[in-house]
């Protein structure tokens, strides 16, 4: 591998920069202890794509990308996401969901956008502000109790993730839901009680299917 500090059009490589010996450009990088590397046949995105090579990113638009992804990563260790961010996390992790999986998804990101809530740094998130952003829910923006549960739904699983990951000890939304809301919710009944004596009655009386009356 060469290590010269530049490559053939006397361009000076930065640090962890080098050029290998087939021509590509290399980025070496470390976590922890281990040492990483990412690749490209081009340095800068003006640079032509040496042909018969696959389209690929530039090594210094890599080096962003990469750059990018370890500050979230730090944030993350940190504690110093949002609560927007940490559902964009959590929602990366469920693949193969359904389409309309997925549009819940949507319309529960779309929600935490428009507020305050979803701006909060997760670790300032206690178990007495998630109780009051659900009743908000219900009471200052006519919620439903089954939309609210959809939107705990993200939210407790993406609080639990960061639990399970060690970035934090407690997840505010270990709750109950019942505990915190008024069900709203309308039972809804296949037959009301006057139609199922209806139907007993005309079982009994019908001499055909009389006989069924029992199992019925």
């Amino acid at each position: 591998m060469a290590n010269s500090r530049r490559d053939k059009k006397n361009r000076i490589l930065r640090n962890n920069e080098s050029v290998r010996n087939d021509g590509r450009y290399q980025f070496k990088y470390m976590i922890g202890d281990k040492a990483h590397f990412v690749y490209s046949w081009r340095l800068e995105p003006t640079d032509p794509l040496p042909k018969g090579k696959r389209p690929c990113k530039s090594l210094r638009e890599l080096e962003m990308d990469l750059g990018r992804e370890m500050n979230q990563q730090l944030d993350y260790m940190e504690s110093q996401i949002t609560v927007c961010e940490l559902v964009d996390r959590y929602l990366k992790t469920k693949t193969g969901v359904k389409p309309s999986t997925k549009t819940g998804y949507k319309t529960v990101t779309n929600l935490l956008a428009k507020k305050e809530f979803g701006r909060r740094m997760i670790r300032n998130v206690k178990t007495s502000d998630a109780k009051l952003f659900l009743i908000s829910l219900q009471q200052d923006d006519k919620k439903s109790y089954s939309s609210i549960h959809s939107i705990r739904g993200v939210l407790r699983p993406a609080f639990q993730m960061a639990v399970d990951d060690d970035i934090l000890l407690k997840n505010p939304f270990g709750f109950e839901l019942a505990s915190v809301l008024i069900n709203d919710t309308i039972r809804r009944e296949a037959v009301t009680p006057k139609q199922m004596r209806q139907f007993l009655k005309f079982i009994k009386d019908d001499n055909v299917y009389y006989k069924y009356y029992e199992v019925v």
